[in-house]
């Protein structure tokens, strides 16, 4: 016998909203009878875009029902936007807690969200192998479904997996394949992120602004008879002058903008602001 919360018990025997909801704007079916659950989900929403009804049918154990009831009272008041972001954790977490072997379930309920959402806002019925690649093909999971319950449920091994998606849970031959996923998710998920670089001071600032004129922009200017001179740095405000053929040229302002300014911006800081001196 599972050890349930009493917020389990009380959504198993007395589910909310159970049932059809008439001309739904969003229809949701994730499972099937054969896996052992299977979940329709619902929704209407009102004027302002607001979920005003949801409702389910599901065939599965007691945690399934929970599950479902409580999703509908979780996303009903919410945008789609604002029920879009409720992980099968939160559902767990407000019925406080399931057995390890029936987060599954959970699950079930947040991928039951997810294509209720994609049915109304394309008008198709969503295709988990749009998600992904099949990885078990016993239980229909994608490496993309995978990845997605391992980084949110902290999966460390296959037994968790399993409970958390019943990926592996029939003949097994996914199963060096759900460790390499499990393995690079974790790999990924513990890389050290890149050091933050230390903002410039003012000389470095202007060293490298001379540096960028220099290199990538003085050169093609004298190509044509021109050159540019740099007067200020003032902040972010850059302040140059034209030389020679590029002083008093028709087309300078383009080049001040789309060619010095961009440079800079592309090099030194995307706060640079260009400014000529005449």
């Amino acid at each position: 016998m599972w050890d349930y919360t009493d917020k389990v018990n009380d959504h198993f025997r007395n589910p909310r909203n159970v049932g059809k909801v008439d001309h739904p704007d969003g229809t949701g079916e994730v499972g099937s009878l054969a896996c052992g659950d299977a979940l329709k989900l619902m929704f209407k929403l009102d004027d302002a875009g607001r979920i005003k009804e949801a409702k389910f049918q599901t065939f599965g154990c007691a945690s399934a029902i929970a599950s479902s009831s409580a999703l509908t009272e979780m996303i009903i008041g919410k945008t789609l936007e604002e029920a879009e972001k409720i992980t099968n954790k939160d559902i767990a977490e407000y019925l406080g807690g399931l057995p390890k072997q029936k987060v599954h379930c959970s699950v079930m309920g947040r991928e039951a969200l997810e294509a209720a959402i994609y049915n109304y806002r394309t008008g198709k019925k969503w295709d988990k192998d749009l998600e992904g690649e099949v990885v078990c093909h016993c239980f229909g999971v994608t490496d993309k479904e995978i990845e997605r319950v391992t980084r949110e449920n902290n999966v460390k091994t296959l037994e968790e997996l399993t409970n958390a998606c019943k990926a592996g849970g029939g003949c097994g031959n996914c199963l060096p394949d759900l460790q390499k996923i499990i393995d690079r998710v974790h790999a990924e998920m513990n890389a050290p992120s890149a050091p933050e670089k230390a903002p410039l001071t003012n000389l470095q600032r202007i060293h490298l602004i001379e540096d960028v004129i220099d290199r990538e922009i003085r050169p093609a200017l004298r190509q044509d008879g021109g050159d540019l001179e740099l007067i200020d740095v003032d902040g972010n405000t850059v302040k140059v002058r034209f030389r020679g053929a590029c002083s008093g040229c028709i087309i300078s302002e383009i080049t001040l903008k789309d060619v010095v300014e961009a440079r800079l911006k592309e090099n030194v800081s995307d706060e640079i602001c260009i400014e000529e001196v005449k």
